[in-house]
């Protein structure tokens, strides 16, 4: 790959011409229109995430003086370069000179527009280091890749964008990288992460490719719509909002994917499962709430899906004790299943470390943990008696 540094390039050329799309958060043209400041590859605008911190970072470095690190073009044609790396920088900078943001300086919080003369010029006229690079497709991917000069590096959905970049990709970019749409709202009840840092579109591409994302945007990377990808991410996000009517925090970021192909040819009655959700709620024995869900789709039969609390140590101590002594009165074991029994264990008294403490009546039929729900058993019974 061949690279040309520039060092004559100032603010001001490399914003004229800035276009800044609202809708998709993307700083899209520069330089006249000579470049793409956002290809196809490259993540969403973010620096204005943090409450528009690290954009105002830019800017008053700028004003000080201080360098802003390198930034490199991947040049197409003679009249035809794009951002390979530096477009957060960049769309600050022209974010700014378009007034889409303020800076505080000695007059309180200022637009470009309203900034002294001096002020403006330092920052049009300050010249930037710029290295334009030529190669092939996977030479300037590869390079993408490798690149962090400043910034958030990339994760790893923003470096599939990179490496299968081609109209599946722009368009599922829209879709599900757009802080604008609409659904967002509704599909951060369950997804957990940033649309802008992709976490939005990389849910949906697990989803519908069962994990192997890779694999899925590779094999779609030239077509023409996202057709199936919308469907089965929106047939997720409808069967879990149909089933559970009342929407809990704990929903987010629960693999609905895994659990829709699990359980979604299954009938469920939307108020009982409604019913059955607040009853666990309310369940302090209850410690794992995200499992409920599952719990539930699954026909209330796991409960290590709920965490329920266990009997605490004293509890066993105490049963234990209870248990031996009238077990020892009685020449029988201190297992109850055991002394009904007729193996050689029937008179057998267990120590405390070879018992589990189990509920009487189990938990999932209304059994309390506490003292007057316990007993002990050996492990082989208690593990052979599991929900009975």
């Amino acid at each position: 790959m061949k690279t040309n540094l520039k060092t004559e390039i100032t603010v001001k050329d490399i914003c004229k011409g800035f276009i800044y799309n609202e809708l998709e958060g993307k700083g899209l043209f520069g330089l006249a229109g000579k470049l793409t400041i956002q290809p196809e590859y490259q993540r969403n605008y973010i620096y204005a995430s943090d409450g528009g911190k690290r954009e105002m970072a830019v800017i008053q470095s700028v004003l000080k003086g201080y360098p802003i690190g390198l930034i490199y073009f991947n040049k197409i044609s003679e009249n035809n370069l794009e951002v390979l790396d530096g477009q957060q920088r960049i769309t600050s900078l022209g974010r700014f000179l378009t007034d889409k943001f303020a800076i505080k300086d000695e007059n309180g919080m200022q637009y470009f527009g309203g900034l002294a003369k001096d002020k403006k010029d330092k920052i049009l006229e300050t010249k930037l280091l710029i290295y334009e690079c030529e190669g092939t497709e996977s030479e300037i991917k590869e390079w993408f890749k490798t690149i962090n000069i400043v910034g958030v590096p990339l994760n790893n959905q923003e470096l599939l964008n990179a490496v299968f970049s081609g109209k599946f990709v722009t368009l599922s970019k829209e879709e599900f990288s757009n802080s604008r749409n609409s659904n967002i709202q509704k599909w951060s009840a369950y997804i957990s992460g940033s649309v802008n840092r992709q976490d939005f579109l990389e849910q949906a591409l697990d989803w519908v490719s069962k994990g192997e994302i890779s694999d899925y945007m590779s094999s779609h990377r030239n077509d023409d719509n996202i057709t199936e990808l919308k469907n089965y991410f929106n047939s997720v996000i409808d069967w879990v909002s149909t089933i559970f009517i009342d929407v809990e925090k704990e929903m987010k970021g629960l693999e609905w994917g895994r659990l829709y192909e699990l359980y979604h040819k299954q009938a469920y009655d939307t108020q009982k499962v409604s019913e059955q959700v607040k009853e666990l709620y309310a369940d302090p024995y209850v410690k794992n709430r995200k499992g409920i869900f599952e719990y539930i789709l699954g026909g209330s039969n796991d409960i290590k899906l709920l965490d329920v609390r266990i009997f605490d140590e004293a509890t066993k101590k105490s049963v234990y004790g209870k248990q031996t002594k009238k077990a020892e009165k009685k020449g029988m074991s201190n297992c109850p299943l055991c002394a009904i029994g007729n193996n050689n264990n029937k008179n057998r008294i267990w120590k405390l470390k070879e018992m589990d403490a189990d509920h009487v009546t189990a938990w999932s039929k209304g059994g309390a943990t506490d003292v007057n729900n316990c007993e002990m058993l050996c492990k082989t019974h208690n593990r052979a008696k599991g929900n009975k």
